[in-house]
């Protein structure tokens, strides 16, 4: 079997959005293999990481039965006993540090997390606006002035938490995801609102910055949602049962068939010893050729130092279609069914030895266009001492063998339907496994796959912030999202029900951006705005700040005449007409035929009018697609588009 490193990879993403949607399914593999590897962390815990100040820490991962762990940070020793593969300890709450820290975790072996930071800690989650990173994205139009933006992006203090795509129909007990430190190098993979938020927030309050960064693109509001809550919601009862049955079978019928007809599951391909005889050479990363569908074994033996023995580890495999299991020296590490994740493995303690090491791959396409389809430098396997971190290239030339076609053994049929937009199944995976991992807050950028539905949105959205809240156990913290920006397919209605959102739940804020969008392009170029008024308002909720971080807000209306006197909250001092006359307002009577209005300010006060209506009902500012407006308060935050009508039309 051929592999191909130069499959058109455009075409390999349009097949697959437009084919039958991929079931992803976690497996606990690393769990699995607890008692061979000894203790283990859940992956939010390792070097680089930063953590929440002054909360109490809980510190948790897996080990064998009845095995004592005991955890040393900041002077404190905790320690407990593994009950049912699992353990958990509390640290108690320790000061913002920039000072690297050690973390010591010792088990029947011992893991050491160096680097560590103490500050604040920010979730960073929603869609494809939120998911959007600094660097350049096929397809897509280059953020604002990004490389000099890289290029001064020196702020080892600030560290992302990257969560690979995937999804899930049941609670996953991990992200596998890993930290990394914010440099000019680095930084193109960040989030970038997120970085954008995290710098200023950095600048601000002077202490280390974690971004818990986890977002997928073309994802409604329901798939971040717990079950438990949407089963408050009449749109989503009865609680999605079936899809889960669904996946379990699904899953249980290719394990069966692995066991049936892959030749490398009969024969455990995976082992540290094994003829190759009849094996072949293929370079990777790349793609099968001829759209094979089947298994596919890989083997690479690395060499590794002294210095790396018995360390903890990362196995950095880019993105595999569609699934994959993958070993070091004959103990699995991880495995995905899921073309868009990202595969980040922990390798635990102990795995690793000198000299020479071997990673095995059964990688499966299931139709289409399969293989590994990221860049060179996405194969790695690392570890991170300080600040530098360590690794070895992957890519290259590994042996390979094919182990079971998909022609001569027919592949169990995956259940439809099942993807990122069902309800709960991002919230399993993604969200869940960050939890109870203490928080300042959440940064929000979603909405437009909700846009069909701005009336559900209205309670949906403030579900799903009491839902995180309560699930996450860190209090009333701070929420703070971004108003979806103009687009000539977004309807006025769903930032209304964001506007709305923000009387229904205490503590949040809203960064207005409708001088930010693009009319023709629903990812908007410009993440510093969104980033940077999200961080205004984080200094003034989260940190108490005096100041101001919302444009004019509509409160109030009352009649004068034939005249609609409007009155606003968050005017700064004073309401001001950007260049130029007040503009984006119109006014209905109780026809409701809605003419273009005049507009103007009145001391804290808006005053609108028009000729042909004596006996106005209603005014509506910036309702519109793509508004047109120019209302701001003297802080330079514009105002948010609303209605004072409720009306259906």
């Amino acid at each position: 079997m051929k592999i191909n490193p130069r499959c058109n990879l455009q075409r390999l993403i349009d097949f697959k959005k437009l084919s039958t949607s991929v079931l992803a399914f976690l497996i606990a593999s690393a769990l699995a293999s607890t008692a061979d590897a000894g203790v283990r962390l859940n992956s939010l815990f390792s070097d680089n990481a930063v953590l929440q100040r002054d909360k109490r820490i809980p510190v948790w991962g897996t080990a064998a039965e009845g095995e004592k762990v005991s955890v040393e940070f900041a002077g404190q020793k905790v320690s407990t006993v593994t009950t049912d593969g699992q353990w958990r300890v509390w640290l108690k709450p320790v000061p913002a540090t920039a000072v690297p820290q050690t973390m010591l975790v010792v088990g029947d072996d011992t893991i050491t997390l160096r680097n560590v930071l103490v500050g604040d800690v920010w979730v960073a989650s929603g869609q494809s606006n939120m998911e959007r990173q600094l660097g350049p994205r096929e397809g897509e139009k280059l953020i604002n002035n990004w490389e000099a933006e890289a290029a001064a992006a020196d702020y080892p203090a600030i560290r992302e938490f990257y969560v690979p795509e995937h999804y899930a129909f049941a609670r996953a007990s991990d992200a596998n995801g890993a930290w990394t430190a914010c440099s000019p190098q680095t930084v193109k993979d960040f989030c970038a609102v997120g970085y954008f938020f995290a710098r200023d927030i950095f600048k601000a309050e002077k202490i280390p910055i974690g971004i818990l960064f986890s977002a997928v693109g073309g994802t409604p509001a329901e798939a971040w949602t717990s079950a438990r809550s949407l089963e408050t919601m009449a749109d989503f009862k009865p609680p999605p049962l079936e899809p889960v049955l669904t996946a379990k079978t699904y899953n249980a019928e290719l394990g069966r068939w692995y066991a049936a007809n892959d030749l490398g599951s009969q024969e455990n391909w995976q082992a540290p010893t094994l003829s190759l005889a009849g094996w072949g050479t293929a370079t990777l990363p790349g793609m099968f050729d001829n759209d094979f569908a089947g298994t596919i074994w890989f083997r690479k033996e690395i060499d590794l130092p002294h210095s790396w023995e018995g360390q903890g580890a990362m196995l950095n495999l880019g993105k595999i279609d569609d699934a994959d299991t993958s070993w070091i020296n004959g103990i699995q590490v991880g495995a995905l069914n899921d073309w868009r994740a990202e595969r980040h493995y922990p390798v635990p303690a102990k795995v690793l030895k000198r000299g020479a090491n071997l990673i095995a791959i059964r990688a499966l396409n299931i139709d289409g266009t399969g293989g590994f389809s990221s860049p060179p430098g996405e194969m790695t396997l690392a570890i991170a001492g300080g600040e530098t971190p360590q690794s070895i290239s992957l890519a290259g030339q590994w042996r390979t063998r094919e182990g079971a076609s998909a022609e001569t053994a027919p592949l169990p049929k995956r259940p439809d339907g099942n993807n990122y937009t069902h309800p709960t199944v991002l919230y399993n995976a993604m969200i869940a496994p960050l939890q109870p991992f203490p928080i300042k807050g959440v940064i929000w950028y979603q909405g437009e796959n909700n846009n069909d539905r701005p009336r559900q949105y209205r309670t949906l959205f403030p579900l799903l912030i009491s839902d995180w809240r309560g699930n996450w156990q860190c209090g009333e913290f701070p929420f703070l999202f971004v108003q979806i920006a103009p687009y000539h397919d977004m309807t006025p209605e769903i930032r209304e029900a964001q506007f709305l959102t923000l009387k229904k739940s205490a503590n949040t804020a809203m960064a207005v951006i409708t001088d930010a969008g693009d009319a023709d392009d629903i990812h908007p170029a410009n993440k510093q705005v969104p980033g940077e008024r999200l961080a205004l308002a984080a200094r003034a909720l989260a940190y108490g700040e005096k100041i101001e971080y919302s444009g004019p807000l509509f409160d109030s209306m009352r009649l004068d005449a034939d005249k609609v006197v409007l009155s606003f909250t968050h005017i700064a001092g004073a309401l001001v007409a950007k260049d130029g006359p007040l503009r984006g307002f119109v006014i209905a009577g109780s026809d409701r035929n809605f003419v273009p209005a005049h507009a103007v300010i009145h001391g804290d006060s808006v005053i609108v009018w028009a000729e042909e209506i004596s006996r106005p009902s209603a005014v509506r500012y910036g309702w519109a697609k793509v508004p047109d407006v120019n209302l701001y308060n003297q802080a330079g935050l514009p105002a948010s588009p609303f209605r004072t009508d409720d009306w259906s039309q």
